[in-house]
């Protein structure tokens, strides 16, 4: 875990990379309940059975819970020791799902603050995150995240 005292230590580390998260396994569980918030309950997510005799030979999580992941990964790899007053998703950029993630597996997020610009609403952050499989060849997910920093 990176602590930074605010938000201008935080925008000093622009071009670093910040850290990886812990290690978190993507249950079947949790594949369901995305699957029960988005409506999305494809065979490949939630059937077990079918699932094994499929192309991945177990269930594997959506794309999009990969992604939504980053929100838990963030507040897990670096802090803020005095917040500002909220933080905003403001967006993605080249957002790629390169593997899928297997029921399971065991994922981890490394982020780079790839830039931090200062806007009229206040910082905008562009966060690069690259999550792990653990034992994989290749990432899960890459993806840039903006964050609107609001003081």
């Amino acid at each position: 875990m990176r602590k930074f005292a605010d938000i201008s230590e935080l925008v000093a580390a622009e071009g670093e990379h910040l850290g990886y998260s812990d290690w978190l396994t993507v249950t079947q569980d949790r594949i369901d309940r995305f699957a029960d918030a988005t409506g999305d309950h494809q065979w490949i997510h939630v059937d077990a059975e079918r699932a094994a005799q499929g192309p991945f030979g177990r269930t594997i999580a959506h794309g999009y819970l990969t992604l939504s992941l980053l929100a838990y990964f963030g507040p897990r790899v670096y802090t803020l020791e005095r917040p500002p007053k909220m933080g905003i998703n403001y967006g993605l950029n080249k957002v790629r799902f390169l593997q899928p993630v297997a029921e399971g597996a065991r994922v981890r997020d490394g982020i780079e603050l790839a830039e931090a610009k200062e806007t009229g609403k206040g910082t905008l952050l562009t966060m690069r995150h690259e999550v792990e499989i653990e034992g994989g060849q290749r990432p899960a997910l890459v993806a840039e995240a903006l964050v609107l920093v609001v003081p």
